[in-house]
């Protein structure tokens, strides 16, 4: 979900090729939930093999992975760890309007509402433990970087983009921002064409690029008051005041310079506590990330590709084969670095 501060950041449209040769850390979870809302047309559900497991996050990962490098985009997956106690709320939240939206999918299928049935399968499957272990095992047979965070992915990818490692974090959320990330890319994982509600008919979808230093000085506002901003509208680990939004959590932060002023001068009620709320706050300027890291481009394991994809899960053999040649392709002209040599 992530903090809702869109409007007040500097977007800019850019095009694939302006990220050519650029190393990108993914927020893999944020990417697989993507990958999930590739559901069958007229079902809603989700691909799935002859066993009826899904597969939509495997063919999702597998294709438009091999779609970037083909681009001379070099990805990184950076998969989140252990989350904060004060995320537990929102976890039980999502995984309510996963039932809800299982329920209403039912419904769909049972009236024939092809329409309702496809919105309501793309929100209704959860990400779990064994296919985050598949998209780990999958990466590393096609040589994609994979990154383990201890706690939340945008933070460390957040993190490596500050240390100049990494060009920037690709997310569809804005956390990234809050964490101290300089650049953000939006849209790299979708596919380069979105279907229209409704409609047979396709748009063109092309990244964004958020500078975020961009956005503090237009705003005229730091790090910690856009932190200050994004609790008053509410994050993924606290609910919001009532009724406030970016435009009036800006007024508020420029008029009173921190959250502890506005809160004490406009009595702001909250659910959490102040010192939850200055927790909230400490974990978005020195998250639990690591330095230990090596990140390397390696040659693809055509074997392990083969069992997991079309022995494990009955992928088309033809389609598979054609991809691993993209991706080999792809990735010849990339030689076997760490991290620290990419940018000096």
């Amino acid at each position: 979900m992530g903090v809702k501060i869109k409007g007040l950041l500097e977007v800019h449209n850019i095009i694939f090729e302006d990220l050519k040769g650029k190393l990108i850390a993914i927020d893999a979870a944020n990417a697989l939930y993507q990958f999930l809302a590739i559901v069958q047309p007229t079902t809603g559900l989700p691909l799935m093999d002859n066993k009826n497991r899904v597969t939509s996050h495997l063919s999702g990962l597998f294709y438009r992975t091999i779609n970037l490098v083909e681009k001379n985009i070099q990805p990184i997956y950076v998969f989140d760890g252990k989350p904060p106690k004060f995320k537990a709320e929102t976890i039980e939240g999502r995984r309510e309007d996963r039932e809800n939206a299982y329920k209403e999918w039912l419904i769909a299928i049972e009236q024939g509402d092809v329409e309702a049935a496809r919105k309501y399968g793309q929100s209704a499957h959860r990400l779990t433990r064994e296919m985050v272990e598949e998209s780990k095992k999958l990466l590393e047979a096609m040589g994609i970087p994979i990154v383990q965070a201890p706690s939340e992915g945008e933070a460390q990818a957040s993190a490596m983009v500050g240390k100049h490692d990494i060009y920037a974090v690709a997310s569809q959320d804005f956390d990234s921002v809050l964490f101290g990330a300089p650049r953000i890319v939006r849209n790299l994982s979708l596919s380069e064409s979105r279907r229209i509600p409704k409609s047979t008919q396709k748009i063109k979808v092309e990244p964004e690029l958020i500078i975020s230093e961009e956005t503090f000085e237009k705003l005229n506002i730091s790090r910690e008051q856009l932190i200050d901003i994004a609790i008053l509208i509410g994050t993924d680990f606290n609910k919001g005041v009532k009724g406030v939004g970016a435009k009036t959590a800006l007024k508020l932060i420029s008029e009173y310079k921190d959250l502890k002023t506005a809160i004490r001068e406009k009595s702001l009620e909250f659910e959490a506590s102040e010192e939850e709320l200055q927790e909230i706050k400490n974990f978005f300027l020195q998250p639990g990330v690591t330095e230990e890291y090596t990140v390397e481009f390696k040659s693809i394991n055509p074997n392990l590709i083969r069992k997991l994809l079309i022995d494990e899960h009955q992928f088309d053999s033809d389609r598979v084969d054609k991809g691993m040649k993209r991706l080999e392709k792809g990735l010849s002209k990339k030689q076997q670095t760490k991290l620290e040599k990419w940018f000096k």
